[in-house]
């Protein structure tokens, strides 16, 4: 049985003398003091006017005594006491503003409801809390990577400020409670994963080999979360067209990139595949536990497509923001996300890659320096996990045949017809005159100053063979002239000035 919430975050915290007399708080109480908290951080910020947030925003740190009977500042509560420590408010508003979230809808979706707890498939020992409108993820995280988080935000805000689409976990606020001798750090982000779709597969993807299998006891629950070596073992990869591959890719190279500049590693993508052909979506269900959405480029398909500016939400459709994609002859939606993003390539994380490339390959363990990592990780999911689909060559290959099918009974047929009116030309020759280059039915010929061709005293043979001239010349472009051609130049030579013109008998392909 796993220990819960309260128990396991009091672990390794510092407790004085004073508050070991305080009862531990329930889960249930935790959990209404971090609603509690947070619904009371995010209302007194309201009082506070708009402005620029400067440096000094990203360091700042609240701190407010919330007793159980209340003060002047505070409301009366049936928690027990606790102190609550905000993080860079106005840096967070900030970003909330930037993704559409407004104050209301925050406090609604956070406040409202009880908070439904998640498992954790992870090695780390943070618990999850999910909203009841499946907009947000409530994480605990550990001191350092909350100091961490606090120290990455100032670049955080610039990468935001650039591209606000993107697969990095998009961070709401970071709250500290401390309350019955525990303390307990919570960051506001994003659900990847909406409950309301059923996801058949669900995927903790690192890109390295090293024990990335689930245990025993996760494949065991109802809904596990299996591993690389899972993944390469049960599927083939997941097809997109070449569009969407395209802009996955990109987004997820970019995010790299940043993650890598700020040295940080050990990061995965939470992968979550929904089988279309299987068990319909029940729109009732969708609608009690998702209102409609609330954040900007929350959903996976949204923050891949980066050339489109200003979308709709797309929350009230049947995919949810899914990416459509295709595996054998199935039709998936994939939902996706980077998450754990807050390790940093510290000397602790450096001693433990020393440490297991001399016992494994040190290319295979998870633990590795942020350059390597991030173009790991990068093969991985450009070459395992997601594939482009191909055009079918058979199909191209079939239509050419058919077209140059086409062509050659087109020659077919026009060959004789060409044969009988070149004989027929040949027996009324002697009763053409002079106005035969004139003639308005023959509007390709090229004028005489072009090609000049006489007949003057020479015998009937000769004056056939200047015709047959004037014929293969006549569907010369009239914009490029061929220099005039004496009655000594032999057939060899004519066939020089051949390839410019387009003659039944002899197809452009050949």
């Amino acid at each position: 049985m796993s220990a819960s919430p309260a128990s396991t975050l009091g672990r390794g915290t510092k407790t004085s003398k004073a508050s070991k007399d305080h009862k531990k708080p329930t889960p249930a109480a935790l959990k209404g003091a971090i609603q509690l908290g947070i619904g009371y951080a995010v209302g007194n910020l309201s009082s506070k006017p708009d402005r620029d947030v400067l440096m000094q925003d990203f360091s700042v740190v609240e701190s407010v005594f919330l007793p159980s009977e209340g003060s002047n500042l505070t409301p009366a509560h049936h928690f027990p006491d606790f102190r609550l420590k905000t993080y860079a408010p106005l840096a967070f508003r900030y970003f909330r503003e930037l993704f559409g979230i407004k104050p209301d809808d925050y406090l609604y979706s956070i406040c409202n409801e009880p908070l439904i707890e998640l498992s954790n498939p992870g090695a780390s020992s943070s618990w999850f809390y999910l909203t009841s409108d499946d907009e947000f993820i409530i994480k605990t995280v550990q001191p350092k990577e909350a100091e961490f988080l606090q120290k990455l935000l100032p670049g955080y805000y610039m990468n935001l400020n650039q591209n606000p689409r993107t697969l990095l976990p998009k961070f709401y606020g970071l709250y500290c409670i401390q309350c019955g001798g525990i303390t307990v750090r919570v960051v506001i982000m994003n659900n990847v994963l909406p409950r309301a779709m059923k996801m058949h597969y669900k995927y903790d993807l690192k890109g390295s080999s090293y024990k990335r299998r689930a245990s025993r006891k996760e494949r065991a629950k109802s809904s596990p979360t299996f591993k690389d070596l899972d993944f390469q073992d049960m599927h083939e990869g997941l097809v997109f067209d070449p569009d969407t591959y395209s802009a996955l890719m990109k987004t997820l190279q970019r995010d790299c990139r940043v993650l890598e500049s700020f040295k940080i590693m050990d990061y995965s993508l939470l992968l979550g595949i929904h089988v279309l052909d299987r068990k319909p979506l029940s729109r009732g269900s969708r609608c009690d536990s998702r209102r409609g959405q609330k954040v900007l480029y929350s959903t996976a398909l949204e923050s891949i497509q980066g050339n489109v500016k200003d979308p709709e939400p797309v929350a009230d459709d049947d995919t949810l923001g899914g990416i459509p994609a295709k595996h054998k002859d199935e039709s998936l939606l994939i939902f996706l996300g980077i998450i754990d993003i807050l390790q940093s390539y510290r000397f602790v994380k450096k001693v433990e890659h020393s440490w297991k490339a001399l016992v494994h390959d040190g290319d295979t363990v998870s633990v590795h320096r942020p350059s390597f990592y991030a173009d790991r990780f990068l093969k991985f999911m450009g070459t395992t996990v997601f594939k482009k689909s191909h055009p079918l060559r058979g199909a191209s290959s079939k239509r050419k045949k058919n077209s140059l099918y086409a062509k050659s009974v087109s020659q077919e047929i026009l060959s004789p017809l060409k044969e009988r009116k070149e004989e027929k030309k040949a027996q009324s020759m002697d009763n053409l005159d002079g106005n035969f280059y004139s003639s308005s039915k023959q509007p390709d010929l090229l004028p005489e100053s072009a090609v000049s061709l006489k007949s003057s005293g020479k015998e009937e043979e000769d004056y056939e063979n200047s015709e047959d001239r004037r014929a293969s010349s006549s569907t010369i472009a009239l914009d490029d002239p061929l220099p005039p051609l004496s009655r000594s130049q032999s057939d060899s030579e004519l066939d020089v000035y051949l390839p410019h013109t387009v003659s039944p008998r002899r197809p452009s392909w050949s």
